[in-house]
């Protein structure tokens, strides 16, 4: 089993992957989920609210995030859109009774990846937090890859900035040299060097790069 305690293990949860975060005010529940997720592999942190998920868990952490969509204080559903509004890329699982029905869409509809619904299977459960992780790794993946690009577009110069926006926009090496007063051999220049310096040799993978970025 790898339960681990979120304190002694900061730095390590920020970057594995296989970490599931649950989030249940019942304690038997939670016992449950990590007695079963920990035997299959997974590490596992427990929490007993939404709120101390939130004052221990930041936008950095990694893995996914399992949680109860009726809980006292902050309700599953509000702890979703709070880590949307942080630009968590951790998917959210979604626990409901058949009562919640309309919460559970509700939280389908924010973005949350799936719902298990009360009283589930062990099956259903591994395969479902096997699929967020899998997202959660992807998310990451992009945004280390747009981090990285954003970095890269922040090294241009200022007249490399300008030449690429008109470019991006569509304008022709002409057109550029126009629109800013210089020669369409400077122009050439300068888009050799932002394709350069953003590791890119096609003008259609540029706008992709730059697209992601905002």
């Amino acid at each position: 089993m790898h339960q681990t305690s979120f304190d002694s293990s900061q730095t390590s949860m920020e970057q594995r992957y296989d970490t599931v975060f649950v989030v249940d005010d019942d304690p038997l529940l939670r016992r449950q989920l990590e007695l079963t997720l920990g035997m299959a592999g997974f590490t596992v942190v427990t929490f007993a609210s939404a709120q101390q998920f939130l004052a221990s868990v930041t936008a950095q952490h990694r893995g996914c995030v399992l949680t109860d969509i009726r809980m006292p204080g902050m309700c599953g559903l509000q702890l979703q859109e709070e880590l949307l509004r942080c630009n968590s890329c951790m998917p959210v699982i979604v626990i409901t009774g058949h009562a919640d029905v309309a919460l559970a869409v509700r939280a389908m509809r924010a973005g949350a990846l799936d719902i298990l619904e009360k009283p589930f299977r062990n099956e259903d459960l591994l395969a479902q937090v096997r699929i967020a992780l899998g997202v959660a790794r992807e998310r990451a993946e992009q945004t280390m890859i747009a981090q990285g690009n954003a970095r890269k577009l922040s090294a241009l110069s200022e007249r490399e900035r300008e030449v690429l926006q008109l470019v991006i926009d569509g304008h022709s090496s002409s057109a550029v040299a126009s629109l800013l007063g210089i020669s369409r051999r400077t122009v050439d220049i300068h888009r050799a060097r932002i394709m350069e310096k953003m590791g890119t040799k096609s003008l259609a993978a540029l706008v992709r790069m730059v697209g992601a970025i905002r």
